[in-house]
């Protein structure tokens, strides 16, 4: 015999099953879920974590719906979906690409007050060397094995382009290293923001990174910088880490305003010689 329940209506008196049919319940019946809404969370996802990056082209139509196991209708209406969503972006003829999500962390009138004060460019070296700093750190701590073999991988390039004496691959590396270092981090917010703040210095709008890694000495001194950081990570050591970036941006600080001494100092001797020529 079913046990009884009193409901708040004076003298009623049902079953349990009465009970469980009237009683109001939170939940709602689940649906399917489209395939193209499970292209499109992968699609972000990738955008996200910094694996698919601005620029650059999907697999063709045909090659991503058979990766993807999804019909060809379901892969276009996803695509459709980031293409109005400004995710991605399609160029006749050529295919789709990842939008530029990223743009600038800064308005252009501001970027060009950085290019021409000096004081924004080591405010900006002194911002990178607190938060590379914690990001190397981070990575020490919490980079998968793959991670670090990426990391490790762009640091051999490194030494190849070294040997090469190639300064525009070695500052091209430099970038990408320091980058592979902030995406093992793991944080996606960091991700994208050093990541536009780094298009700025590949611009060259803080300094010009190739005349450091033309001097023979500098480069030298910078790749065995790289080394010590790359050896840390490798080793899962966190201060060592932290430590060896923020050693590694104090050179680059100290260099820098070497080199612009070195660069006034040179202007004014061009106008003693203009003068003495002259004279």
């Amino acid at each position: 015999m079913q046990p009884l329940f009193c409901c708040e209506t004076p003298n009623l008196v049902i079953s349990f099953d009465q009970y469980k049919a009237i009683r109001p319940m939170p939940f709602e019946p689940v649906q399917q879920e489209k395939l193209s809404h499970g292209v499109i969370r992968q699609i972000e996802g990738l955008i996200l974590r910094g694996i698919l990056r601005p620029g650059e082209r999907l697999p063709s139509e045909r090659e991503l719906s058979e990766r993807m196991s999804v019909s060809r209708p379901s892969l276009r209406e996803a695509l459709s979906d980031l293409q109005e969503r400004g995710l991605l972006t399609s160029k006749a003829g050529a295919g789709v690409y990842i939008a530029d999500v990223l743009g600038s962390a800064f308005a252009p009138a501001l970027v060009t007050l950085f290019a021409t004060h000096d004081e924004a460019v080591f405010d900006y070296i002194s911002f990178r060397r607190d938060m590379e700093g914690l990001a190397a750190e981070r990575a020490a701590r919490l980079a998968s094995d793959t991670d670090l073999k990426v990391i490790n991988t762009i640091f051999e390039k490194m030494e190849t382009a070294h040997q090469k004496r190639n300064p525009a691959d070695e500052a091209h590396l430099d970038a990408d290293f320091h980058l592979s270092i902030i995406e093992a981090s793991h944080n996606i917010i960091m991700l994208h923001m050093m990541r536009s703040m780094y298009e700025l210095l590949r611009e060259g709008v803080f300094y010009n990174r190739t005349i450091m890694f033309k001097q023979r000495t500098t480069r030298d001194t910078l790749l065995d910088q790289h080394r010590v950081i790359n050896d840390a990570l490798q080793n899962r050591d966190p201060e060592g880490a932290r430590k060896a970036v923020e050693a590694h941006l104090n050179f680059v600080e100290i260099a820098l305003s070497d080199q612009q001494k070195s660069d006034r100092n040179e202007a004014f001797a061009q106008k003693r010689l203009e003068h003495e020529a002259g004279r």
